[in-house]
């Protein structure tokens, strides 16, 4: 059987480093792309197997970039198996007195740069007859916290667009999975990040206090990157994969809060729920 070849966005640093990492020591061929593959370069120096890897400089935001990245793979291994969604980062503010360009630039990675890999890998898998598509979300796609809105809301927006995508694609023989993480020991929070500088006054004990929290948990995060790797891979070798699957405790707990409060919510206005049908 041929290798499957593995196609990462976002692959110089946090989870996809990570997932880079452990597939190169899984029978893999690996695609790592990023805007800047010398942070790639350098920790895969030392796999011995280079055959099975392509480096490739990829923005998500370049369509061209996009297609030519994808030609040259099909052109060396004339298969892609998985592609794994993880370019993405977070723009920290109120909602209030955020700044437009940077949540728009924010939504160009994290929701519009998903949509253009899809358009060109949906094709290659159509006609392969079979992929596995992996969208990486958050905990923060699920449930919303002061601070965070406009991430939240490209998070949210790609959690719609897979649920649907799950459900045009399933009879072609592609699959598809939304990974929805807590908070893994990763730069998210740090480097990564872009921050309001003008965070006002007005929102110090919410907004301003969780971003606060954030950056100082950063590097102190209880998720292990390199268990999120491992995890992955083991969805990828289940024969009904998951079209969603949290991973952290963290994701956990609090996931279940939300979805507790809502069932509650739901219930506790049933009657004006069913008071609006004809």
């Amino acid at each position: 059987m041929s290798k499957d070849v593995w196609f990462v966005t976002g692959a110089s640093t946090g989870l996809g480093r990570a997932l880079v990492q452990y597939l190169l020591t899984h029978n893999c061929k690996v695609v790592a792309t990023a805007r800047r593959t010398d942070d790639i370069k350098k920790y895969t120096t030392s796999y011995s197997n280079q055959n099975d890897l392509i480096i490739l400089e990829l923005n998500v935001t370049d369509k061209n970039q996009i297609e030519d990245c994808i030609k040259r793979v099909l052109k060396e291994w004339h298969h892609i198996d998985v592609i794994v969604n993880n370019a993405g980062y977070g723009y920290f503010s109120s909602v209030e007195f955020a700044e437009e360009k940077e949540a728009r630039n924010m939504f160009e990675v994290n929701f519009w740069g998903v949509k253009n890999i899809l358009d060109f890998i949906l094709p290659v898998m159509r006609k392969q007859g079979q992929g596995h598509v992996i969208n990486i979300s958050s905990l923060g796609g699920l449930r919303a916290f002061s601070g965070f809105g406009f991430y939240h809301a490209t998070k949210f927006a790609l959690e719609g667009l897979t649920e649907s995508l799950q459900q045009e694609v399933s009879s072609l023989g592609i699959e598809v999975t939304l990974v929805e993480p807590g908070d893994f020991k990763t730069d998210f929070a740090g480097r990564s990040a872009v921050v309001n500088q003008t965070l006002n006054k007005i929102y110090h004990n919410t907004a301003n206090n969780n971003i606060s929290k954030l950056q100082i948990l950063s590097g102190h995060q209880p998720g292990d990157p390199l268990k999120f790797a491992r995890a992955v891979y083991k969805i990828h070798q289940l024969d009904k994969k998951p079209t969603r699957i949290l991973l952290g405790s963290d994701s956990y707990t609090k996931a279940k809060e939300k979805y507790k409060n809502m069932l509650e919510d739901f219930e506790n206005n049933y009657n004006f729920t069913i008071s609006t049908d004809f």
